[in-house]
């Protein structure tokens, strides 16, 4: 019997520049269901975003967004006994759900300083085309590149 199918879900803007794609990153970003806490990291770092680069800063958060992107990832597939990594497009969902934990997560784990200003720097520096969130947009690019002769085995 098939399954129910899934619907999709209705997303709430922040409720200070009133956009979408800022709801879903505090959603993302917040801990044990501490969204004041999440929104106030978000709204901070905006502040210092606009006070380092002179810039609007929701431009160089969605310019980071774009660069962090990932078009290609690969995805394990079992044929014969053995384990292939097959490359595969990205769907329009995932890639934003990837873009921003790649952020936050290269923020959480620099070390010595306050969030707001860590998540700052990895969107400065992810809209510059640098930090480890581009790096492991790279890196997974890299690898379904490597594995580009698999790819005949995702229509089978």
């Amino acid at each position: 019997m098939r399954r129910k199918g899934f619907k999709k879900r209705e997303h709430n803007p922040d409720h200070v520049n009133g956009r979408v794609d800022m709801g879903r990153f505090v959603n993302y970003l917040m801990e044990d269901g501490k969204k004041l806490v999440a929104e106030k990291i978000l709204y901070e770092s905006l502040r210092y975003i606009e006070k380092e680069t002179k810039e609007d800063p929701i431009q160089v958060f969605e310019r980071a967004l774009e660069n962090a992107t990932p078009l290609l990832e690969v995805t394990s597939k079992r044929i014969g006994g053995a384990n292939y990594q097959i490359p595969r497009e990205v769907r329009s969902e995932r890639k934003f759900f990837l873009a921003t934990h790649w952020i936050i997560d290269a923020a959480r784990k620099k070390k010595g300083k306050p969030m707001a200003q860590k998540l700052a720097e990895e969107i400065i520096a992810a809209s510059k085309n640098e930090g480890t969130a581009i790096k492991k947009k790279q890196d997974t690019h890299r690898m379904a590149e490597a594995n580009r002769a698999f790819a005949s085995y995702l229509r089978g």
